[in-house]
Order: C-alpha cells, then sequence, then structure tokens
C-alpha cells in the first residue's frame, strides 16, 4: 500500500514548485499549524464532556460550552485555512488539490452550525443538541482524516525524488 501511494504521489503532484515554495513561505501554513491541534484538542475534550452528558446526564453546561469553543476554533480555521489556500493556490476554496477535504469541511461547518442554531433557537432537546453535536464531530473525524492523508501525501511527494 505504501508503494502505491508513494506511486501515485509521483504521478500526481499535490504542489507544484510554485504552490510549495508560497506554502512553506506562508504564516499561514504556521497558523494552520498550530489551530489544527488545539482544534483537536478541544474536540477530545469536548466530546469526553458531551460523551459524560449522555451517560450520565451531568455537566450539559460543561459540554454546551465547550461544543462552542470546539465550533469557534472550526470557524477560525475555516476562515485562516481560505485564506491560506488563497495564498498558495490563488482561491480561496476549492482549489482542486483540495477539493474534496474543502466539499467535505462544508457538511461539518454545516453540522457545527446547525447546533449553534438550534441551541440559540431552543428548537432541540439538550440530548437531541448532544446528538447533533456527535454528529457533526463524526463528520469532524472524517474531515481530519482527510487532511491528514494529504498531508502525508505532500510529505510523500517531498520524499520522491523530482
Amino acid at each position: 500500500m505504501l508503494r502505491q501511494i508513494q506511486e501515485d504521489a509521483g504521478r500526481e503532484t499535490l504542489y507544484t514548485q510554485a504552490q510549495k515554495q508560497r506554502r512553506d513561505k506562508s504564516a499561514w501554513t504556521l497558523v494552520q499549524g498550530i489551530l489544527a491541534p488545539l482544534q483537536f484538542l478541544a474536540f477530545l475534550i469536548s466530546l469526553a464532556l458531551v460523551l459524560r452528558y449522555m451517560a450520565t446526564g451531568a455537566g450539559y453546561e460543561a459540554a454546551t460550552v465547550s461544543i462552542l469553543v470546539k465550533t469557534g476554533f472550526l470557524y477560525l480555521i475555516m476562515v485562516t485555512g481560505a485564506i491560506w489556500e488563497k495564498v498558495v493556490f490563488g482561491q480561496y476554496l476549492f482549489a482542486p488539490a483540495f477539493f474534496w477535504e474543502d466539499v467535505f469541511s462544508m457538511v461539518v461547518i454545516a453540522l457545527h452550525s446547525a447546533y449553534v442554531w438550534a441551541l440559540l433557537a431552543g428548537s432541540l432537546t439538550p440530548g437531541g443538541l448532544m446528538l447533533l453535536a456527535l454528529a457533526a464531530y463524526a463528520a469532524y473525524v472524517v474531515n481530519a482524516a482527510q487532511f491528514l492523508l494529504k498531508l502525508r501525501a505532500a510529505r510523500l511527494q517531498a520524499a520522491v525524488p523530482a
């Protein structure tokens, strides 16, 4: 499988040389590198609090605040990620190299935004809100995996001699 990934990385480049240089010089690359693990940490803490609430009925307020913090990180990383994409690829979203990651990111944003809307509108019960948050988190995990696979492909591409 690793060999296939390396062969794929050799056939289809993720970045042109110019894009790679812009990526490496951009401060937005560092911003993404800092925000991504912070968002993941917020996700882990929030997931634990949501699961605790679902299991025990205790800690609704803490779970709610944690979901809002996680959602704030998501919005921040999406805005800064769009700026990064503009710097590197010349467009804010849906650059060919990250098209499907961006498409699925819209699903993640929609689910997190639906949670915020439902919370503010009072349209779901606390349990319903937590289930919606868990759906948003499941989508986030898939999207994070997409980006990690893309990062791995970029590293493999860099390791393949030109």
